[in-house]
């Protein structure tokens, strides 16, 4: 694990040397003050190697969800630190860098190794639960056919962005398309592999798919492979080495045909390498740079909180940077949103303490449950929490939802001798 971990550490900062490449086919990463100068290539590995210390947390703590997004967001926070030593952005990169790398730190102690008690006084009986994930695939058809009356164009990947700010359905559609898409339909085709119902997964999977002309979202076109790499390995290896492979492999691929094939694979490494890793890292370095300048949220970005308190931002704050560097919709994680854009960074740490706490809180309301189920019916929210605060992951994208499911799901219906990865050890 130890030896795997350090790996994935040296091949993403390979990736974003790649990515801040000039002479790229298709990313041009100088509006994202993306950058590498070997001159100081001695500084950005001095401090990767320090933060990868930081990493043998994954080589002794057990899985859990937890743990499942603390390597996708240890992962962001690797790569904010090392563009943060290339950055030409004028704010205090050194004290922005440890606070980085405290926030992570303080996360992982509290999403990795806190287990706080919660007794299960309701569980649900195998044939309910049964109904329930026929409910989630007839739900789900409901918001596509709706969806459908509102928005449904058939586009290539590549135009979706042409598109998509044409898009207008009602608030009410938009929240059900995003909980059913990102939490429900993943918990259903997870629930339909335990109980060997694979006609169910299959049209949790079809009904993903056709989740994509309604939305023109990447995450319903991906989702299904994501759930089936998922389903794969957690078969073969066990549940924390199919954690970091799972980013692991994508990052690696990426890497690898970009040195074999610069122009066939762009579109490829500017999905995964560029968008998926690289940009929400960079998230990081931009809001660093606002907030060094503005007034700081003190949460007033979350709906709820700004009908209470004043708010020197009426906009959202994804607006604020589309305005301010032109980069298009730039949401951005817990540790830029709760973090430095609401308290900054001298008190972003206890700020991401408290968002692990959360994250602990769901990890508990799955205790029980095979390490496999867990992956791939959370399989979606690691990816989303890359790019969107925990408070708008909670209630919009259906985390919640999602651990109150894992709560209610009977643990009785797991056998070790039809699930041979629950008796591995994590």
């Amino acid at each position: 694990m130890a030896f795997l971990i350090c790996f994935h550490i040296v091949i993403c900062c390979v990736s974003l040397i790649y990515v801040a490449d000039n002479d790229h086919p298709v990313i041009d990463p100088t509006p994202f003050h993306m950058f590498f100068d070997p001159a100081r290539l001695h500084i950005a590995v001095a401090v990767i190697a320090l933060f990868a210390l930081l990493s043998l947390l994954f080589v002794f703590a057990r899985f859990s969800f937890g743990y499942f997004a603390g390597f996708y967001l240890y992962t962001m926070i690797l790569g904010y630190l090392w563009l943060n030593c290339f950055s030409d952005l004028n704010y205090d990169h050194r004290v922005a860098g440890l606070s980085a790398a405290v926030s992570a730190a303080a996360f992982l102690a509290a999403a990795l190794f806190v287990s706080p008690p919660i007794p299960r006084s309701f569980v649900l009986s195998e044939r309910n639960f049964d109904l329930l994930l026929i409910f989630i695939l007839v739900l789900a058809a409901a918001t596509i056919a709706v969806g459908a009356i509102y928005n449904f164009r058939l586009v290539a990947f590549t135009r979706i962005y042409d598109y998509r700010d044409m898009m207008d359905s009602p608030k009410a559609l938009n929240y059900l398309v995003t909980i059913v898409s990102g939490a429900l339909l993943p918990f259903a085709f997870a629930g339909f592999v335990a109980r060997g119902a694979w006609w169910g997964a299959c049209a949790a999977v079809v009904l993903l798919l056709l989740f994509y002309p309604v939305t023109l979202s990447k995450l319903p076109l991906f989702a299904p492979v994501w759930l089936g790499s998922l389903l794969v390995l957690s078969a073969i290896f066990r549940a924390r080495t199919a954690v970091v492979l799972s980013l692991f492999l994508p990052i690696l691929c990426g890497v690898a045909l970009h040195i074999a094939f610069k122009s066939p694979s762009a579109l490829y490494f500017s999905t995964v390498n560029f968008r998926m890793i690289a940009v929400p890292s960079n998230a990081m370095d931009i809001y660093n740079d606002f907030f060094s300048r503005h007034d700081l949220t003190w949460f007033c970005q979350i709906p709820a909180l700004k009908q209470i308190m004043s708010c020197p931002y009426q906009e959202p704050l994804w607006i604020l940077m589309e305005k301010a560097y032109n980069l298009g919709n730039l949401n951005a994680s817990l540790f830029a949103t709760e973090g430095i854009a609401s308290v900054g960074p001298l008190w972003a740490p206890l700020s991401a303490f408290a968002c692990g706490l959360v994250i602990a809180l769901g990890s508990r309301m799955a205790d029980g449950l095979p390490y496999g189920f867990v992956l791939m019916s959370g399989a979606v929210l690691p990816l989303v929490l890359l790019n969107v605060p925990l408070s708008i992951v909670l209630v919009t994208h259906g985390a919640a939802i999602l651990f109150l499911l894992w709560y209610i799901t009977p643990r009785s219906m797991f056998r070790q001798d039809s699930e041979p990865n629950v008796s591995r050890a994590p």
